[in-house]
Formats: C-alpha cells, structure tokens, sequence
C-alpha cells in the first residue's frame, strides 16, 4: 500500500513494463549482518520468473554476499546504502579508503560477482556527526539499457 505516495516493499516485488520487457522492482524489509534479520528473499522473489530481469533494493550491504550471491535465484542488481562511506574517508581517483572498510567488503560503489551486481550509494544525509569529511554526499543515477 503506498505510504506518503511511496511504495514500500516490505518483502515483496512489483513488476515494471515498458515496451513489451520487464523488470522486477524487490524490496526487502531490514536485514543486516549485525542487525535485526526482518527481510526475507524467498518472500520477496515469490512468483518473479527466473528470467526476469532483477533489482533488489536492500538497505544493508552485507545481505548481498551473506544471502543474495548465494540464493539459488540469480538477482541481476543490488541497490544498498546503509554505509554513508562513515562519512570519513578518501575518495579520489586511485585512492578509495575508509575506515567502514574494515567493517565491510563492498561500502561504496559498484562491486560484481558471479554475474550480479551491487551497488552501495554513499547517501547524501548523516548519522551522528553532522557533517563529512572527504566523503561527499552522494545521489546516484542509473540507466538500465537492454543488450
């Protein structure tokens, strides 16, 4: 049910068409490698064909590599925040470092593996310390072309 003209997916997926092809829009409820566990893969990806071209939106990184990578459905796109870069760090061409990298493998940018992708936007807001430091606010577009 839209909240404030949103859609929120809360475990569950909509289908996007345009011209004949369609994506699968998931979204899943919270779950993080050290946080509360509420989303659920299985739930959101029922009754999505396995060809069906896939974007999950899952707020926290880590569900990438701990359930996506290894679900038995493949899921083409990750989308995740969560992160904010620690709103410290360097982040200029050659150099990519912060200290959120210790606490976790994909933190900011585009990763791959095993055919799918993730992308971890950086975010553009704060928590805790208002303000950053060599991590710059970030909003990230993205174009979907077919092959």
């Amino acid at each position: 049910m839209p909240i404030l003209n949103f859609d929120l997916l809360k475990n569950e997926h909509r289908f996007l068409v345009r011209d004949g092809q369609k994506i699968a829009v998931v979204g899943l409820e919270n779950w993080g490698s050290s946080f509360v566990k509420h989303g659920n893969l299985d739930a959101a990806l029922a009754g999505v064909d396995e060809k069906t071209f896939k974007i999950l939106l899952s707020h926290d990184p880590s569900h990438w590599d701990l359930k996506t990578i290894p679900h038995h459905t493949h899921v083409d796109l990750t989308l995740a925040g969560h992160t904010h870069g620690m709103q410290f760090g360097v982040d200029i061409p050659g150099i990519k470092w912060s200290p959120v990298q210790y606490v976790y493998d994909e933190w900011a940018g585009l990763y791959q593996q095993k055919g799918q992708y993730l992308y971890v936007n950086r975010g553009f807001g704060y928590i805790g310390y208002p303000g950053r430091i060599g991590m710059p606010p970030e909003i990230t577009t993205i174009e979907l072309v077919s092959a």
